[in-house]
């Protein structure tokens, strides 16, 4: 097996970015990512993994890259000709790019790939429409398969299942699955709120995220509900940005100077599994993903020090440890509530504040969650830093197949 490295990473703060246009934002994360791996330029670049699932609400459906590169070409700031890979999975979609850009690398193709993810979710002066784009990630072919099994959960915990209109039905789905882990496992409003209050602390500690406040589990349940048992503050919010990571091949990686060698993390596993319409009491496909990564690896769940999981909603960071194999299936909450999340902890989870303060700019997030654990794994994080961590875990999924997503990403990274 071929050795693959990540040469610089990036991410853009992530803000309501009303102003900024996308070729502003993949500006930014393009050059950033070119100073973060000490290279003058993007001369040694042989592919493009571009990221995005909205453009089209802005009138633009193919040729997305091409489209917003194009300035950067122009200027000679990226080399023309080179082969563009259009990707969208969701919420996973700029992990898609990342899995490409491991790949071009792992089968001999390119020695240095670029991975890049942009998002503008926010759109001004249509709200209506910032809502809208979302819709287009569940089904909607047959939404009666979909609305049957979140309703026969429903029914199965004595609860209801409600679409609302001044929310995502993603908010709906995951509240549908957060009253399913209470009834089944005892799971309690206010360990998710514990979760919760963790990571508006973390975020507040983080210069790029976009809600930079703390806040404490009371707060977090006295905020306006959203669905139960979620409220305001234990879900995403709509953010836009652009992050980008740069692989390298073991080759490439040699000839660096020393000082660029320090600072390049390694990539021990890049696993992607695709969702289906599972039983409800049936492992999810992030759990697949991790058991791959993994072996992948040679390592196992106690081995990893960090780790940044997709908690669109904070009980997403309860089920995903559990699905990780940081705790026994049913055991999230306690996991929470023990304090073993928390940066001090035995396994800190979402130190960036998670995509409920960090910000979840859609096609942007899962390069957002490289970035930070890149950091991490240099030791440059700061006062939100881990005690010397060795290996990392990034978990990603994006839209729905049923109870669980379509899409799922799990990278594991290691110190080189």
């Amino acid at each position: 097996m071929k050795t693959v490295y990540v040469l610089g990473a990036y991410s853009t703060p992530i803000r309501k970015w009303g102003e900024k246009t996308h070729r502003d934002l993949v500006r930014e994360a393009y050059l950033g990512v070119l100073r973060d791996a000490g290279l003058e330029n993007g001369e040694l670049i042989e592919s493009v993994w571009s990221g995005n699932a909205m453009l089209s609400s802005w009138g633009q459906n193919m040729i997305r890259g091409q489209v917003v590169f194009t300035p950067l070409i122009e200027e000679g700031l990226l080399p023309s000709r080179l082969p563009f890979f259009n990707v969208e999975g969701g919420c996973a979609t700029a992990s898609l790019a990342f899995h490409g850009a491991w790949r071009d690398i792992m089968a001999g193709i390119s020695q240095v790939s670029l991975a890049l993810g942009f998002e503008k979710v926010f759109i001004p002066d249509n709200k209506r429409l910032t809502l809208e784009q979302f819709a287009s990630g569940i089904n909607q072919m047959n939404p009666e398969e979909w609305k049957k099994i979140y309703n026969d959960v429903a029914e199965l915990t004595g609860t209801t299942f409600e679409l609302g209109s001044d929310r995502t039905m993603f908010m709906d789905t995951y509240g549908m699955q957060a009253k399913y882990h209470m009834w089944k496992y005892g799971t309690t409003q206010r360990q998710i709120a514990i979760a919760a209050a963790k990571n508006h602390c973390n975020g507040s500690l983080n210069p790029n995220a976009q809600y930079r406040f703390e806040m404490t589990p009371e707060e977090v349940l006295e905020d306006r509900m959203v669905t139960y048992p979620l409220t305001r503050a234990m879900c995403a919010p709509v953010a836009d940005g652009a992050s980008a990571a740069l692989l390298c091949s073991e080759e490439f990686y040699r000839n660096l100077p020393s000082e660029i060698q320090r600072r390049c993390v390694k990539v021990a596993a890049c696993q992607l599994t695709s969702g289906k319409y599972r039983a409800v009491d049936e492992v999810s496909l992030s759990y697949v993903a991790a058991q791959k990564a993994y072996s992948f690896a040679g390592i196992t769940p106690q081995d990893i020090d960090v780790a940044e999981v997709h908690d669109a909603t904070a009980f997403s960071e309860i089920y995903q440890a559990e699905m990780m194999g940081f705790c026994p299936i049913g055991e999230g909450g306690k996991l929470i509530e023990s304090g073993a999340t928390r940066i001090d902890g035995k396994i800190p989870i979402n130190t960036s504040g998670g995509l409920i303060s960090k910000g979840h700019p859609i096609g942007a997030t899962g390069l957002s969650m490289i970035s930070e654990l890149v950091t991490q794994l240099r030791w440059e994080a700061g006062a939100r830093q881990v005690a010397q961590p060795e290996f990392a875990l990034q978990e990603n999924g994006g839209g729905i197949m049923g109870l669980e997503e379509a899409a799922c990403s799990v990278v594991i990274l290691q110190k080189a």
